[in-house]
């Protein structure tokens, strides 16, 4: 082999072998160009349904955490219905998506809640709700067994032209800074980040400052200085993005294990799906959040572990402690804010609650 060849980093191993397996299964880029199916059939009286969905994340991201549902969704739908994406910030603003989605200008969503400033009280859980989950698996088993589905048909059933359909996880929350490491809480204070509302508005109480600006403009904001680092996304993301190779270091306690992603759609575009269609749209959600359990999941530990691109620090045991507490006086603070957080928070309790007296594996 030729020594001009550049050694192959760890990250990119790790990378690359992750690419490997979305080629593998055929949902990488190349799953409908490569594809030998049939010509599609197409209604000759109307013709396919036409959907356009934006979603929150900038293309590299979208590439793993949406872009192969879609593709998937449009060979399966066999011509009778075809979804174009689009990413961050390419047809509307993110701040805007809710607003658009509700006008018909999109057709459906993939977000947060608290990230497009959905107009429902429980609006704030969405994203990264601090100490709410643990594991990935959590936002699942909320949805499912504590309630959760039900609070969130219910506040969306009082939106106009608004459908709720799922909600997912995807990383756990890290802080990652350019030239400035935290290794206090006091370092927090004056550093100016983007991140996500509502853990921003926590970690506000440390000093940190959070700062809002397109996502495809995050990288050059760092290189300019503009911005000190990222409170957005986890391990993963940092080096799938390319923010790792800009930050030089990452904060290794997690304010919550897992953010609440959701899908939504225009509800007159909704109802315009046939049935089977929309069965097949769910399914291409849930095969979506399987996905991101492994890729996440995988990811964070092992560049965590392996990762050469950034130095992991540290808060001291006592400060981390406070952190804790502090988030105990925050969920009180939202729970007190409408009757259908407070239910909320009362699910996040009883979970918590649950989970450390089942112990092994689950605490």
């Amino acid at each position: 082999m030729s020594e001009d060849i550049k050694k192959t980093s760890p990250s990119e191993k790790i990378l690359s072998s992750r690419r490997d397996f979305l080629r593998r299964a055929g949902i990488g880029a190349g799953a409908v160009a490569g594809s030998t199916l049939a010509a599609p059939y197409v209604s000759a009286q109307t013709g396919p349904i036409k959907w356009r969905l934006q979603t929150y994340s900038g293309a590299p991201l979208g590439a793993h955490v949406i872009k192969p549902q879609i593709e998937a969704f449009n060979i399966a739908a066999n011509g009778e219905m075809e979804i174009e994406l689009f990413y961050a910030d390419q047809l509307v603003p993110t701040a805007d998506l809710f607003r658009a989605m509700q006008s018909g200008v999109l057709d459906a969503v993939q977000s947060d809640e608290a990230t497009m400033a959905s107009p429902v009280d429980i609006s704030v859980f969405g994203g990264y709700f601090p100490f709410a989950t643990r594991y990935p698996l959590d936002v699942t088993a909320l949805f499912r067994y504590y309630g959760l589905k039900e609070i969130w048909e219910e506040a969306y059933s009082e939106v106009e032209n608004v459908t709720w359909l799922s909600t997912g996880s995807w990383d756990p929350l890290h802080i990652f800074t350019v030239d400035k490491p935290i290794r206090s809480l006091a370092d927090m204070n004056g550093l100016r980040v983007f991140g996500v509302p509502t853990a921003g508005k926590f970690l506000s109480k440390y000093g940190l400052i959070p700062v809002t600006i397109p996502w495809d403009n995050v990288e050059v904001a760092m290189q300019t200085g503009e911005i000190d680092g990222v409170a957005w996304c986890g391990f993963t993301e940092a080096y799938e993005v390319g923010w790792a190779d800009v930050c030089n270091y990452a904060l290794n306690n997690a304010v919550t294990g897992a953010w609440f992603g959701s899908y939504f759609a225009n509800t007159e575009s909704w109802n315009k799906v046939p049935a089977d269609l929309q069965e097949l749209f769910r399914m291409s959600i849930d095969q979506s959040h399987y996905y991101r359990l492994g890729w996440y999941w995988g990811g964070e530990a092992k560049l965590r572990v392996e990762g050469e691109k950034m130095e992991l620090t540290q808060l001291p045991a006592e400060e981390w402690a406070q952190v804790v507490k502090d988030a105990e006086g925050f969920w009180d603070e939202v729970s007190a804010s409408s009757p259908r957080s407070a239910k909320v928070v009362d699910a996040f309790k009883a979970y918590a609650t649950n989970m450390e007296k089942a112990g092994y594996p689950y605490r």
